[in-house]
C-alpha cells in the first residue's frame, strides 16, 4: 500500500494466496487418503473408505476455516496506515 495499491488490491492478493495453497493442501491430502483408503478400512466402522460426502464435507470445510484464517490477518493489515508500518521498521 505504501507503493501505490489499494486495500482491496492488497485483500486480494492475500486471499488468492491462501486460497492458492488450501486447494493444493486440500488435494494433496484427498489423494493421500483415497492411496490410505485400502489399510485404514479395517478401522472405520459405518463408513465406506471411499465415502465421498465425507470427503467433500472435510474439503470444503477445511477451505472455509483456511479462507477465514487468510481473510483475518488481511483485512487487519488493510487498516494499517503504510507511513506507520514503515516507520516501525
Amino acid at each position: 500500500m505504501a507503493f501505490g495499491a489499494r486495500r482491496t488490491d492488497v485483500l486480494k492478493l492475500v486471499i488468492e494466496h491462501g486460497f492458492t495453497l488450501t486447494l493444493t493442501g486440500v488435494a494433496i491430502g484427498i489423494i493421500g487418503a483415497l492411496t490410505l483408503t485400502r489399510f485404514l478400512s479395517n478401522l472405520l466402522y459405518g463408513v465406506k473408505p471411499s465415502d465421498p460426502i465425507t470427503f467433500i464435507a472435510v474439503s470444503v470445510i477445511l477451505t472455509a476455516v483456511a479462507l477465514l484464517a487468510s481473510y483475518i490477518p488481511a483485512r487487519r493489515a488493510t487498516k494499517v496506515d503504510p507511513m506507520v508500518a514503515l516507520r516501525y521498521e
